[in-house]
């Protein structure tokens, strides 16, 4: 146990962060877990458990430091719009949208950001940002692990999930272009009826 100790560890560092890119460290944990080097409940906790607490910082920091994170939002085009667009729909449509957008590329940061300018409430944004990071690591571990069950071999499972990880990151940046926010376009009343786009939620 003891010589697998780095593993959560890495676990734990690539997955507290946003934009850090992970998943074919996960999807090696998953195979590691299926051939018993590894404790899958523990590396389930390991990386649900580290994202969550990513998500409260971001969420913390936004809170604590709105100026400096609206200024941050604010600085390009792009991301202007991004959190217009994100900020209507937390409006709109609360927590589904706040589960459902830790899917999203830069979702975890934009979301959190956003969600905490807009003020959302803390609760009701752990809830969603708890039960988007518990389906992300079931899944993003299960590829690992099902691989390694299936093909019987520790290394070939490790190898489809990294091969996998590249697939659906390519596919997701794809997604992300074609539905990428026209800024200074398409914002609801909302958005239009407060400085930067960001109104307080009820």
């Amino acid at each position: 146990m003891d010589g697998t100790l780095w593993m959560y560890g890495m676990l734990a560092l690539t997955t507290f962060p946003p934009l850090v890119p992970n998943a074919a460290l996960i999807a090696s944990a998953g195979a590691l877990a299926e051939a018993g080097d590894l404790s899958l409940i523990l590396v389930l906790l390991v990386v649900a458990g580290s994202a969550l607490a990513g998500d409260a910082a971001v969420y913390g920091l936004g809170r604590i430091g709105s100026r400096r994170a609206h200024a941050w939002l604010d600085r390009t085009p792009r991301r202007k719009a991004a959190l217009a667009w994100t900020a209507d729909r937390i409006h709109a449509h609360g927590l589904p949208f706040v589960i459902g957008v830790r899917f999203v590329p830069s979702g975890r940061l934009v979301g959190g950001l956003t969600a905490a300018l807009v003020r959302y409430g803390a609760p009701r944004y752990l809830l969603g940002a708890g039960i988007a990071e518990a389906v992300w690591a079931s899944y993003s571990v299960a590829l690992g692990y099902w691989g390694g069950s299936a093909l019987g071999s520790t290394w070939s499972a490790m190898l489809i999930g990294w091969g996998v990880s590249l697939v659906v990151a390519g596919i997701a940046q794809l997604l992300s272009r074609a539905a990428r926010p026209v800024p200074g376009g398409g914002l609801s009343a909302t958005g239009r009826d407060a400085p930067g786009g960001v109104t307080p939620t009820p």
